[in-house]
């Protein structure tokens, strides 16, 4: 695939609404997976008028049981048996997102492509480059970044840390340290959340500078974007990086969030943020930025069809709730799977249809 040309765009969000008889309700998760993987605390705020309304949210260890009652008598856009995906079902919705998706070849495509000149001038010729990966799960996509940085500063000795709160994901991450080649490089692993991270280094005063920082998908999962970007963004050194990976406002998942938003269930947690939104924040920061928007794909057929396995986890993926298809309200499955089929989400292609999953790589100077 050729990447698309750099554009700017600005989208300013506009506020839910109330629509098809269905009242949103935000579910604090305590630990839902980002698309990379690591487990960050999220708080989505609740702008919905609810007079109207009842509802119940139970929030124990993701496990929520959500009542909604419609106002005009409609359909309900959740029901009792709805719940919340756990870490362990959605790493599993998550492998069959990537088994029926090109998202790991756009990266790669980047990696190839572009992240070479990115990185050719950091640390201005210092002997060693400090790193920092915010959420990176396994640290499959960090080993990738860190040998193109090695291959770019042969002589210089790399220094990497990774804030990662989830256990296992570190132990894999360091499986895979042990299982490579990398020389010259250490590695050092905060098991923190990002809001943890940086409420230590304020409160310790700590002085932490980092020559390339990366944050990979994870942003829908903090409870202050602004406050997280400006934060990481003033541990750059000089002539240091800032990477930013999230989905394109041209996504399938951008219209779903803005134009379909009611037909997603209450249980999908988190804040629905796009490339779009990320460069308004870096806007108004006065930050200087580039962007390098790349095409992905994502075959979503099997969710059309009831009692499918593999469909079963698209929608789960889709939605952030345990078995979407059996347990959610047939006139809320059947509006989402609309929604999904329409041409700003989705396209034919033989035979398939095809979800636009658009990637955007933002680059912050420091």
């Amino acid at each position: 695939m050729e990447p698309k040309a750099k554009v700017k765009r600005i989208f300013k969000p506009k506020q839910s609404k109330v629509e098809d008889g269905c009242l949103r309700v935000g579910v604090f998760s305590k630990g839902f997976h980002p698309m990379n993987g690591s487990r960050l605390p999220l708080v989505r705020a609740i702008t919905e008028d609810d007079e109207h309304g009842c509802r119940k949210v139970k929030d124990a260890s993701f496990e929520q049981e959500i009542l909604l009652t419609p106002s005009n008598n409609s359909a309900p856009c959740a029901s009792q048996l709805m719940r919340s995906l756990t870490v362990e079902e959605y790493a599993e919705a998550f492998k069959s997102f990537l088994e029926h998706s090109t998202e790991h070849q756009c990266m790669e495509q980047f990696n190839k492509e572009d992240l070479p000149s990115i990185v050719d001038s950091l640390g201005n010729g210092k002997s060693t480059i400090n790193i920092l990966g915010v959420g990176s799960g396994t640290g499959e996509q960090d080993l990738k970044m860190i040998r193109i940085i090695r291959a770019k500063h042969p002589g210089a000795l790399i220094k990497n840390e990774i804030i990662e709160p989830n256990p296992q994901h570190i132990l894999a991450y360091k499986d895979a340290v042990r299982n490579s080649d990398l020389k010259n490089v250490s590695f050092t692993w905060h098991q923190l959340t990002s809001m943890e991270y940086e409420k230590q280094v304020k409160e310790q005063s700590l002085k932490r500078k980092y020559d390339f920082i990366h944050l990979i998908q994870m942003l829908y999962r903090v409870e202050d974007i602004a406050s997280t970007i400006k934060f990481f963004h003033s541990c750059l050194n000089s002539y240091a990086k800032l990477l930013i990976i999230i989905l394109s406002g041209n996504s399938g998942w951008a219209t779903m969030w803005k134009k379909y938003r009611h037909c997603l269930p209450s249980t999908d947690s988190g804040h629905y943020i796009t490339a779009d939104d990320v460069k308004v924040i870096l806007e108004g920061m006065g930050l200087k930025y580039q962007i390098y928007e790349f095409p992905s794909d994502w075959d979503i057929t099997e969710c059309f069809t009831d009692g499918d396995t593999i469909g079963g986890h698209t929608l789960d993926f889709l939605t952030g709730t345990k078995d979407f298809m059996n347990t959610a309200p047939q006139g809320l499955k059947q509006s989402l799977r609309q929604a999904l089929g329409q041409p700003e989400c989705s396209s034919k292609k033989n035979g398939r249809i095809i979800f636009r999953n658009d990637l955007s790589m933002i680059v912050v100077n420091s």
